[in-house]
Formats: C-alpha cells, structure tokens, sequence
C-alpha cells in the first residue's frame, strides 16, 4: 500500500489509526456499565493476573494483587492506581483484603460481581471486535491475525 505521491504507507500510522477505531467502539461500549477504560484495564488486569487461563501462569490462583505490582502492570503512578481502585471498590468490583504473607499489605481481589461484569464486557467486546474486523474477508483476518501475532512477541 502506498500514500500519495507513491511514498510507502507508514505503518505505524496505520496502525494507530484502525486501533483508534477499535478503542472508540470499546469506549462507547463500556458506557452502559458506567465503566471508564481506565477501570476496565484495572479490572482486565488485576482478573488476568489472578485466573489461570487469563495470563495467570497456571496452578492454584492468586488471591489477588498487591495495589503497587497493579499499578507497575497497569504502568500507572500508586496514587493513580489507588483512585482507580478507589472507584472499583465502590461499585462493588473489587475488595481490599490483607495479604497473608505480608501484614503490612493489601490485596485487590476482584468480587463475584467484578468477575461477572468482567465475563459479560469480554463477551461483549468479542463480538463488537468480531463485527469491526468484519470488513475484512476471512482470509484477510486470518492475515492481520497471523501478522499481529508475529509482532506481539
């Protein structure tokens, strides 16, 4: 693909410009749940780290995660990652526990309620990427997939 002028297409650019679209489907679509995107990724996160299957390495699960690895993963200040669990734990997504092995800590854990919004948004999210990726023939997702698979490593 080229630009005007018969100048390479920057990659790059591209690429930012059709996550652009995406993110803006995702945004809209965590409105109902009243959910900004910065609490989706701290909910995403803190339930990947802690579930076997998610991104969790496998074996028994953890209990949940201390405030600062959250924020380290989320590559976010504490005190940022402490509003947005702030606002998390009051709706009812996430509690503090202590932390069995440190007693000067605490741990996020997600609720039963976190884990469900968690399992519905995903299925959600699934579909309305299903649909955005949905301009594109099968073989030319089977393409970007293969593509972006190469590149997230």
């Amino acid at each position: 693909m080229t630009s005007s002028g018969d100048q390479p297409a920057d990659l790059g650019e591209l690429f930012h410009s059709a996550f652009r679209g995406l993110r803006r489907t995702w945004a809209e679509q965590l409105a109902p749940w009243e959910m900004t995107p910065h609490q989706w990724r701290a909910l995403m996160t803190l339930l990947r780290a802690c579930t076997p299957g998610l991104g969790a390495p496998a074996g028994p699960s953890a209990p949940g995660v201390r405030l600062k690895d959250l924020a380290e993963r989320l590559r976010i200040a504490p005190r940022s990652a402490t509003e947005v669990v702030d606002q998390l734990e009051a709706k009812g997504l996430v509690r503090r526990d202590p932390d069995p092995t440190d007693r000067r800590a605490t741990l996020v854990v997600a609720t039963a309620a976190g884990q469900q919004l968690f399992a519905d948004i995903t299925a959600q999210r699934r579909d309305r990427s299903s649909e955005y990726f949905a301009r594109l023939a099968a073989e030319d997702r089977a393409e970007l997939a293969r593509i972006l698979a190469l590149l997230g490593r």
